[in-house]
């Protein structure tokens, strides 16, 4: 930067200059639901708090409710001061509150989408918006076409040369590829591909960006990270909830369509891919799609992925219903809460190492994890009974919660005998740093007005991470019905048997 009015001391370069969101807007489709409430809205108030967003920051909710922008302004409010992460500043709210506006009407009614194109001109001239727009669809995906649509009709969508216009989708992004390949040519018609950000809230936390700097910026992990010492890598996440009153939206999808499809694919292929050129979007795709690339489904579709639902059981301390007796569910449901599922990566650094996923709801407690399980000595100059406590080494990077990192190795147990046991070195995000992590929709929220889409799926992944889906739920559909395993538990014994015929065993997070 030269010339008059720019700050000699801020330099371009200083990491610790925060980058700050220039002149935008966000509207919300479906500004009264859940994710809403508890997610969104109170990042935006944290990003202001943290004076991450420009002076005239706009936020408009669209939703069918008879509000007023007073009704809307004390909607956002409530849902700061109850989920906000970052203390509440009055000072910070009256600055936000001048910008929230709020757009009644339903998704096919014309009139609604010309107010929102008013209410946006309004906000260019009040707030200095500069026509810069992300339209964030909150919305259950069989109205993302519609909205799309709605927004070229109206012209909302069109791109003017010094502004910019923005879609930003949560997942599914579809139901299969076929499906996939159809909603990203209804959402490309309308905006282009380098302004559609698919939110994989996933890839926002700052752990899974962990993965990443654990791997390239330390010699101590790269040369090992390869099947001459991998014996394997286990890729968990679990939840201790039932799905509560989501039958609507889960019944039919399940859990790999829910969960393997993006979140655990995605952290497949950051622990899996090859260093990216640099950390911008393009290379980091490049990488990631060769991997989803080189992915092989087992041969024997039936021995190496299982599906479960849970049974009643206990779960703290509380009687769990089965997922058959949940409310809208029905009785004759082949539905998958549990599904784990084997695969191989085709390439020279992981031919022969398995990687093992699971995830399932109403397990033993809620856990996101990637453990790297490295080969047993090739040779021990101790005695069986010196090791016989003694596992195989492992790192393991932990999602959520109590984000970190633990490396698991053997010990000599203090004593005159030569005994060796497994102990372990723990990181934690929560005591080695004195920042508190942002939210992941933080993150995304803030790179999407930045137009930074490192961390954001592109078309090409998702559509791998479908091809390699597809084949397993065809399968499932033609062939038996899912295992059952108590509420509370790990999940069924089919999933400890399938790795028991490898010789392994999941590890208990």
């Amino acid at each position: 930067m030269s010339g008059f009015g720019a700050n000699p001391l801020r330099d371009a370069a200083d990491r610790r200059l925060p980058r700050i969101a220039g002149p935008s807007g966000l509207v919300i489709f479906g500004v009264t639901g859940d994710l809403s409430r508890k997610k969104l809205m109170p990042a935006v108030y944290d990003l202001a708090n943290r004076g991450l967003l420009p002076p005239g920051f706009s936020l408009i909710g669209f939703a069918r409710r008879e509000w007023e922008h007073e009704d809307f302004a004390q909607e956002v409010y409530e849902a700061v001061k109850e989920h906000a992460r970052t203390p509440f500043r009055e000072e910070v709210w009256q600055q936000l509150v001048q910008g929230c506006r709020f757009v009644q009407g339903n998704f096919d009614d014309d009139v609604a989408f010309e107010t929102l194109k008013d209410t946006i001109n309004e906000l260019d001239k009040a707030q200095g918006t500069g026509g810069n727009f992300a339209f964030y669809l909150s919305v259950p995906p069989k109205f993302f076409p519609k909205v799309v649509q709605q927004l070229k009709k109206h012209g909302l969508a069109d791109q003017k040369a010094d502004s910019w216009r923005r879609a930003v989708i949560e997942k599914p992004f579809g139901h299969n590829l076929e499906s996939a390949q159809e909603l990203n040519r209804i959402v490309h018609e309308v905006f282009p591909p380098n302004e559609v950000f698919r939110i994989d809230h996933y890839l926002g936390k700052e752990t899974v960006q962990n993965i990443m700097a654990l791997r390239f910026a330390n010699t101590m992990f790269e040369p090992l990270w390869n099947r001459g010492y991998v014996d394997h890598v286990q890729i968990t996440m679990a939840e201790d909830i039932g799905i509560g009153g989501r039958a609507g939206y889960y019944d039919g999808i399940g859990a790999a369509r829910d969960v393997i499809q993006n979140h655990l694919l995605q952290l497949l292929a950051l622990t899996a891919m090859e260093e990216p050129a640099s950390f911008d979007a393009d290379a980091l795709v490049a990488e990631k799609t060769k991997v989803l690339g080189a992915v092989r489904l087992p041969a024997d579709l039936g021995k190496e992925t299982v599906r479960a639902q849970y049974a009643a059981g206990w779960q703290g301390g509380e009687k769990a219903v089965g997922y058959l007796q949940e409310d809208g569910i029905d009785p004759k449901s082949k539905t998958d809460t549990y599904a784990a599922i084997k695969l191989e990566v085709d390439n020279r650094r992981w031919a022969g190492v398995p990687f093992y996923l699971r995830t399932g709801k109403r397990l033993g407690r809620r856990v996101t994890e990637i453990a790297v399980v490295f080969k047993r000595a090739p040779h021990s100059p101790f005695d069986h009974t010196a090791t016989e406590e003694l596992g195989q080494n492992a790192l393991v990077i932990r999602v959520q919660p109590d984000e970190g990192v633990t490396v698991r190795f053997g010990s000599k147990v203090p004593g005159t005998s030569m005994e060796v046991r497994d102990v372990s070195m723990d990181f934690a995000y929560g005591e080695s740093f004195t920042e508190s992590s942002p939210e992941a929709y933080e993150r995304l929220i803030l790179d999407v007005l930045l137009g930074d889409a490192n961390l954001f799926p592109r078309l090409e992944e998702v559509e791998q991470s479908w091809r390699i889906l597809d084949p397993i739920e065809e399968y499932w559909d033609k062939n038996g019905k899912p295992a059952q395993y108590a509420a509370g538990t790990w999940g069924p014994i089919e999933a400890d048997e399938m790795l028991a015929r490898d010789g392994r065993s999941w590890r208990r997070p």
